[in-house]
């Protein structure tokens, strides 16, 4: 079953993107940073009750990335996390081609650092 609506159209490029830091799988993800004693799924979902399951997801893999880039400064892991936004952008949609999940996390990052 899949974990979340559009999985198959989202899925190549995680796992991608997934490759890069020597990360299997979105459930793998979760295991990384459950490791560190947190729960990016759990917090996103107590954050905002009514989100999408891919949302909870996309942070759970860009916390993920920035355990394994090493960041340690807030507004670098913001960085990483806009990483594990675009990959569940959709190829070819607005999203995607706007790269509205780096632009979050490199403003997440600009204000974090101001």
């Amino acid at each position: 079953m899949a974990l979340f609506e559009s999985y198959e159209r989202r899925e190549k490029q995680i796992l991608e993107v997934l490759g890069k830091y020597g990360i299997n799988s979105i459930e793998e993800c979760a295991d990384i940073c459950k490791a560190k004693g947190f729960d990016p799924y759990k917090i996103t979902e107590g954050i905002q009750p009514i989100c999408f399951e891919n949302a909870k997801w996309a942070y759970t893999v860009g916390c993920a990335i920035a355990i394994k880039k090493g960041c340690t400064r807030a507004a670098d892991a913001a960085a990483a996390i806009g990483e594990g936004l675009q990959a569940f952008c959709i190829p070819g949609s607005v999203a995607d081609q706007r790269k509205v999940g780096l632009g979050h996390g490199n403003l997440g990052k600009m204000l974090l650092e101001e």
